[in-house]
């Protein structure tokens, strides 16, 4: 391990991320009322032009009268290149509740977009007076912003956690899918006559893991567009799991049982991980560095390993 341990992420539930457009205020109760971790109010792709004004107005009368229980409230406003995403901040801010836990900016492609909208928190925090420090995630969506990664991940304490947006990721990489998410018809290998379908957001997915947990960052699977392929979902989820992504975003309702199935530990696997721990604390009190456990070997590597499953368990359960 280097000497400069990896700082840890915000110890906090985000297995699925809940989208919902803010012109439509007939869904905020039903969002609060869902089993999703995080709940993302939109202002941005799903709120026609004409229409942010009012969606603004919704989520900030939304904050002070909805009860959103346990749930983390996040926003998404528009992007730096548009008009509308300075008002986005300066409104929520100043006349929206302290129920906001997190301001979402999508399209980002640097550290000085981040930097842009944490300076402009910064300020209104300070002269509103309020006392609870609006967090931030950011969404990868482009060839620039998978490009600097790394230094956008380091770019603000305020910076909590990292979604890949597949859309708009594949349309300025110029990708020739249309597809969000999950396997794509035309990318596979072929062996002996078969064909077989290899995932093509893999390689980003595995930057932005690696660049957030460098950083302390959560990172997060985004949309899968078709939601009516429950297998496919769970599919490019597990994906995503594995490479060790903590969660995933609904577009949909019906996908929060899905994300939170595949990112809580199965009870096996925590069962599993807590007799791992226990046999390497009785190798360490006989002096060994490391064991047997059912056939394979585990050492030092093996309790960390063990230690990420304990413990999300146990703060999900919490």
């Amino acid at each position: 391990m280097s000497f400069r341990v990896q700082p840890t992420p915000a110890a906090r539930p985000n297995r699925c991320q809940l989208f919902g457009p803010g012109s439509n205020t007939k869904l905020f109760a039903k969002m609060a009322a869902s089993a999703a971790d995080v709940i993302n109010l939109d202002l941005e792709d799903s709120v026609a032009p004409a229409d942010k004004p009012q969606a603004r107005r919704n989520i900030i009368q939304a904050s002070h009268e909805i009860d959103w229980g346990n749930k983390y409230l996040s926003v998404r406003i528009n992007a730096l290149d548009t008009p509308y995403w300075y008002r986005d901040v300066v409104e929520l801010l100043e006349e929206g509740s302290e129920r906001i836990d997190q301001i979402m900016i999508p399209k980002v492609g640097c550290a000085e977009d981040v930097y842009a909208v944490d300076a402009l928190i910064t300020a209104i925090e300070t002269a509103k007076g309020r006392t609870k420090k609006v967090s931030l995630e950011v969404i990868i969506e482009s060839a620039a912003g998978i490009a600097h990664v790394e230094e956008i991940a380091a770019s603000s304490p305020r910076l909590q956690a990292m979604s890949l947006g597949a859309a708009d990721f594949a349309a300025s990489m110029g990708m020739a899918t249309t597809g969000i998410g999950g396997t794509q018809e035309n990318y596979y290998m072929l062996r002996e006559g078969q064909q077989y379908w290899s995932d093509p957001w893999h390689w980003a997915q595995a930057a932005i893991v690696a660049a957030c947990r460098t950083h302390g960052i959560l990172p997060v699977d985004g949309p899968f567009g078709d939601f009516s392929d429950d297998e496919g979902f769970i599919a490019q989820a597990k994906r995503s799991a594995t490479l060790g992504m903590v969660g995933k975003w609904a577009i949909h309702p019906k996908q929060i049982a899905l994300a939170n199935q595949v990112f809580t530990p199965s009870e096996e696997a925590v069962n599993e991980a807590r007799e791992i721990l226990a046999a390497m604390e009785e190798a360490k009190a006989s002096g060994a560095g490391a064991t047997v456990y059912k056939g394979r070997l585990v050492d030092i590597a093996s309790i960390r390993q063990a230690e990420v499953i304990v413990r999300q368990a146990e703060m999900i359960a919490g």
